[in-house]
Parts: structure tokens; C-alpha cells; sequence
């Protein structure tokens, strides 16, 4: 069976209008589908929680939305091995569907997601997902990324920005992310970090974010970890210390190219797990999701988690 869990609020609520074709495009397929509309934030969390616990063999669960209702039903889901797991983006930013290569329309990822499903509960591919730690044994998932400072703030304000819904309605709403950097930049304070990542320690001083990545790019399309791989089983850090923030600003337009990784200030790190102090306690988020203020936070990877029906191998066609 096919659950769908629609968040029909996604993209200023556009979703709600795709989600009609999507339902003729089932219907004409014959396969067994139920959904669930989401009606606020954590419902997505527990309705996968609910689907999770269907006793049938071949339970998929299908999100119809932006990152952050993706990120509301991995956290949802309690099975990893008996879930099946699709994805049609329809947010404003659609980095998880970006940074998987997934295809750039609702009708093309429903057919591959009915393919997979038609092929059986073997048809799958697998990729890694984030595990994020803080406080008393408080954790969360993440399948794009998380991070603290700058980044986390940013996302932070765009859960409630004004901004952020008048670009969508122009579809425009990825540059959310770009013209809240520039606001937060200049009005954050920086700190210092101390990182220690499979048994290494760095000192940073006057740090500016780390953004622990899963995949390549976060914020509506800025490319972090331009080499971020979610099959490789590691997450890469990407963060930036010791740099003036007008320096900062006059590099955003390389980190949005991706083309940041050589600039002094700039450090990648790849790893399975990586632990932050700061003495200054920092926003943090995950896929976008504000989730603490934290002084110590804890980022590790896990391979093969989740398996990913829209797929493409090199010899399939989306459109047949």
C-alpha cells in the first residue's frame, strides 16, 4: 500500500493544487493508495508513526511537501527496514530532492515511485541519513543537514518570515535563504568552537556557522559540501572561522557557486561523527527545523538508513 502524508500548507499552499493531479495520475494507475493531510507541525511525525505500525508487508510511505515535512516523517518513522520510502517535493527550497537528483516534477517522481512500487518491497535504493544529539539524550534526524550559527539562524527566521511567503507566491522562494544571510550576518555574534571528529580536535575562534552535511547543498540550493555524498557513509563539515564578516559577505557569492572550498577561513571536514563546544550558546536546526540553542551538540551519520523508492538507474526512462 501506498500512504501519502500531504502537506497541502507546502509552497504557500500550491501543494494543495498538485496534490489534485496527483490524485488522477493514481487513480489511473490502479494502485492501492490512502493518504493523510497533515493539519500542523509535528503531524507528520505522527502519522508516520501511525503508518509505521501497519501490519502489512509492503508499506510505503509517500511525502507530498517541502524539506521540512520530509524531515517530520523520518523522525516519525519506527521501522527503517520494513519502510519504503518516496518522495515528491513540492517546498520552496526542495534540497533533499536537489541533493538526491530526483526528478524536477510531481508527475515524473510519482512514476518512478510507482514503478518501484509495482517492481516490489526489493525495488529500493538505499542512502545515509544524519543522527543529531544534544542536551539530556535529545536527537533528532536529518536527511539533508544540521547545523548551528549562521545557517541555523537563517532557518530559523524563515519558518516565520514574511519575506519568505511573498517570494513563493512569485516562485521565488528559494532566494528567502540568500536575502536572510545577509540580514543575520551582520547582527550575529560569532564564537568560538572547538570540534573533535573521529578522534581529532580543531580550536576555531570567531566561528560563523558549521553545517554538518548529508547531502550537497542546504538553504534552497547553496552548496555547502559541494562533495557531500549520501552513499558514502559520512557526513561533511562545512564551516567558517577567523573570517570578518564584510569578508563574509563579499564571499557569499562564491559559496553559492560552490566555489568557497579553497578560501582561506573555509574548512571541510569529512567524518562519521563530530562532536561542537561553543562558549556561546548557538541556534540549532535540522533540515531547516529550528530544534535549540546548544552550547555542546553532537552530529554522527548512518549508513544504508532509509530506503529511497524514486530512483533512477542509469538504463530507466522517468517518462515511460
Amino acid at each position: 500500500m501506498l500512504y501519502f502524508i500531504v502537506n497541502e500548507t507546502s509552497r504557500s499552499g500550491k501543494t494543495r493544487d498538485i496534490w489534485k493531479n496527483i490524485q488522477r495520475d493514481l487513480l489511473k494507475s490502479d494502485i492501492p493508495y490512502e493518504y493523510r493531510i497533515t493539519t500542523g507541525k509535528h503531524h507528520a511525525t505522527k502519522l508516520a508513526a501511525e503508518i509505521s505500525g501497519k501490519n502489512e508487508e509492503n508499506v510505503c510511505i509517500v511525502v507530498l511537501g517541502g524539506d521540512g515535512t520530509m524531515n517530520e516523517v523520518i523522525n516519525g518513522i519506527t521501522d527503517f527496514d520494513k519502510i519504503r520510502f518516496g518522495m515528491i517535493p513540492t517546498g520552496s527550497g526542495n534540497d533533499f530532492g536537489g541533493g538526491l537528483d530526483l526528478p524536477k516534477t510531481p508527475e515524473e517522481n510519482l512514476r518512478m515511485i510507482i514503478k518501484s512500487y509495482k517492481k516490489g518491497p526489493d525495488c529500493y535504493k538505499k542512502i545515509d541519513l544524519g543522527l543529531v544529539k544534544w542536551g539530556q539524550n535529545k536527537k533528532h534526524l536529518f536527511g539533508i543537514s544540521s547545523g548551528i550559527g549562521l545557517d541555523a539562524i537563517v532557518c530559523k527566521k524563515a519558518l516565520t518570515s514574511k519575506i519568505k511567503v511573498f517570494l513563493n507566491k512569485i516562485g521565488l522562494g528559494s532566494l528567502t535563504y540568500v536575502f536572510l544571510t545577509v540580514i543575520s550576518l551582520f547582527t550575529m555574534k560569532t564564537s568560538d568552537f572547538e570540534i573533535t571528529y573521529d578522534g581529532k580536535t580543531k580550536k576555531l575562534r570567531k566561528s560563523i556557522f558549521a553545517a554538518t552535511m548529508n547531502l550537497r547543498a542546504e538553504g534552497g540550493g547553496v552548496p555547502m559540501a559541494p562533495d557531500a555524498n549520501p552513499y558514502d557513509g559520512k557526513l561533511t563539515m562545512c564551516n567558517a572561522a577567523g573570517i570578518p564578516k564584510w569578508i563574509t559577505f563579499l564571499c557569499l557569492p562564491l559559496l553559492v557557486a560552490g566555489k568557497h572550498t579553497k578560501i582561506k577561513g573555509f574548512n571541510i571536514i569529512s567524518c562519521q561523527e563530530a562532536a561542537i563546544h561553543s562558549e556561546n550558546k548557538l541556534t540549532l536546526h535540522a533540515d531547516g527545523e529550528y530544534l535549540a540553542d546548544v552550547n555542546d551538540v553532537t552530529f554522527c551519520v548512518l549508513p544504508n538508513k532509509l530506503k529511497l523508492m524514486n530512483y533512477q538507474t542509469p538504463d530507466e526512462d522517468t517518462t515511460s
